[in-house]
């Protein structure tokens, strides 16, 4: 008996040290199309005001190309216009962390790091946001679109109805 347990102790600890040394499986070209084209299938059905349909084929799209954060925050915006606050929760922190490891890559482009400000703020997450606001001014304050975002413009942000109906 003991040894049974030895064996599985031993493999439990085995899996768990392979599991964190994985690195993400790598996204291929093929992949990266096929999710832009359910992207437009997804926008398809937007026009046709299938919310239900577009929110199926954005998650697709999003499982395909988890490090594209447009994808989960479109999907985000369409559980969150269906009042799927867990679903939409859960997309907007993988925008988020899409969009994190976006910068991460690209110190030199704001994008990314403007897109997380965005999310960090649908998410309820104002002062990471504001944080994430003061980094993006002190990286890249020569940017105009980091000019534009401004302490004040972002609490105009947050305060615009439009916002608030995507919000959390």
């Amino acid at each position: 008996m003991s040894r049974l347990l030895a064996a599985a102790t031993a493999t439990v600890l085995l899996l768990a040290f392979t599991a964190c040394s994985k690195k993400a499986p790598e996204i291929t070209a093929l992949q990266r199309k096929e999710a832009a084209s359910l992207v437009s299938e997804a926008e398809f059905a937007l026009a046709l005001r299938d919310f239900g349909r577009a929110e199926e084929i954005y998650g697709r799209a999003a499982a395909l190309c988890p490090d594209d954060g447009s994808y989960w925050l479109d999907l985000g915006a369409l559980r969150r216009r269906a009042d799927k606050r867990d679903g939409a929760r859960q997309a907007y922190t993988e925008a988020a962390k899409a969009y994190a490891a976006a910068y991460k890559a690209d110190r030199k482009n704001p994008q990314p790091l403007l897109q997380q400000i965005y999310v960090e703020a649908l998410l309820g997450n104002t002062k990471a946001a504001l944080k994430l606001l003061k980094q993006a001014q002190a990286d890249h304050g020569d940017n105009p679109g980091v000019k534009k975002l401004t302490p004040e413009s972002f609490d105009r942000m947050i305060a615009d109805p439009g916002f608030k109906a995507q919000e959390l």
